[in-house]
């Protein structure tokens, strides 16, 4: 997947530049998996995985994934996803 940069405005109002590196769709509902630095293939990234919340025409409100439930799944599959090269940490 070719990596791609989202705009997203946190609680205070400030907007945090996002890089997408990865993303799927379970049940019906759209994730990303998010970081906030580029990927080089030289560093580990923290990463983040966020849920379409709402959606309207071209834009897509998400939020950060906090159950541990959902994010234990979640990591799984991205890793997966991502392929044997890649891990993700829970």
């Amino acid at each position: 997947m070719d990596e791609r940069k989202i705009i997203f405005t946190n609680d205070d109002g400030e907007e945090d530049e996002l890089y997408v590196l990865e993303e799927t769709r379970i049940n019906g509902v759209n994730y990303l998996l998010v970081s906030d630095e580029e990927d080089d293939g030289n560093n580990d990234l923290d990463v983040y995985v966020m849920k379409e919340v709402a959606s309207e025409g071209e834009e897509s409100v998400y939020e950060f994934v906090e159950d541990e439930k959902e994010l234990d799944s979640l990591a799984d599959i991205f890793a997966e996803l991502l392929g044997d090269e890649e891990d993700i940490v829970k």
